[in-house]
């Protein structure tokens, strides 16, 4: 289910908006990780039951770490590695077996030695994996942690507005506003704004290259004159600028109607002065978790 999608604009959204403002505070979690799990499982329920086996381990590895157990480096390890295993088996096996493959066809092994695997990547695995390691590290680092709780750790991995392209957020950074927040017009009023303005990014402009770009390609590439090439270069640029863009838009303002406040993922990459300076501004939120839990 996409954010622009019809389903989601006329469907899903209003009635999550009306059962979740008319249900009491206490309830009011609840209802978010419920729309969140109906909203992945519009992409496959297999999808979906992974994503909560995954929760599931997670939240006993955290729990374990909570406690500042001696052999809690222990269960650092394993969760470190459960996540890792899982988010390389579904999006880099298949790309590893395609070249043991090639190499072994290059020195007459046979064409395809190692067979052919075939996987349907899931909605969000990089970004709810990428969280719940940054999770497992937080609450190890920090000496203060908080009380874990299975709805806060679910709802922090599942909530659906960060699902699809992020940003990635950090458990300390949020585990209070998932606790204890307030909704009130005026972010809900800007979330809308901030929404809208993804909407029109991504349908209007990021689209519209997009079906530029499909024009241009179906042509024969040999025959195109310079002026097609670089329209369809500079199509292309715009495209996953504004797709992008869009989509970081959407989830801020989503986030804000519900009363959270998503940090910034995306600050005019295209202006940036050099490659080091487009990264710190293409994906901030992945850029900075790889800085703080690889590099560091």
């Amino acid at each position: 289910m996409l954010f622009s999608s019809l389903v989601f604009l006329f469907y899903f959204l209003p009635i999550l908006i009306g059962v979740y403002f008319f249900t009491p505070r206490s309830g009011k979690n609840y209802v978010l990780l419920l729309f969140s799990i109906v909203f992945h499982a519009w992409g496959g329920t297999g999808f979906t039951i992974l994503l909560i086996a995954s929760i599931l381990v997670n939240f006993l590895v955290a729990k374990q770490l909570a406690q500042k157990k001696a052999n809690a480096k222990k269960w650092l390890t394993a969760g470190i590695v459960f996540n890792v295993g899982l988010l390389l088996s579904f999006k880099y096996l298949a790309f590893f077996v395609e070249n043991l493959n090639g190499l072994a066809s290059f020195f007459n092994a046979g064409a395809a030695p190692f067979g052919s695997i075939k996987i349907i990547l899931p909605l969000g695995i990089s970004f709810f994996t990428f969280q719940q390691m940054s999770m497992l590290w937080d609450i190890h680092r920090n000496t203060e942690t908080q009380r874990i709780t299975f709805l806060n750790t679910a709802l922090y991995v599942s909530f659906f507005p960060q699902l699809i392209a992020g940003p990635i957020v950090r458990y300390d950074d949020i585990v209070e506003e998932i606790k204890v927040r307030k909704e009130n017009f005026s972010l809900f009023y800007s979330g809308i704004q901030r929404f809208m303005l993804g909407v029109f990014k991504k349908v209007v402009i990021a689209n519209g290259c997009g079906l530029l770009i499909d024009t241009i390609l179906k042509e024969n590439i040999n025959q195109l004159d310079s002026s097609a090439a670089w329209l369809g270069a500079i199509a292309y640029a715009f495209q996953i600028f504004f797709d992008f863009s869009g989509y970081s838009d959407m989830a801020i303002g989503l986030g804000r109607m519900f009363g959270f406040k998503l940090l910034e993922n995306f600050n005019f990459p295209y202006i940036a002065c050099s490659v080091q300076d487009f990264w710190r501004r293409w994906h901030i939120s992945l850029s900075s978790w790889f800085k703080d839990y690889v590099y560091i």
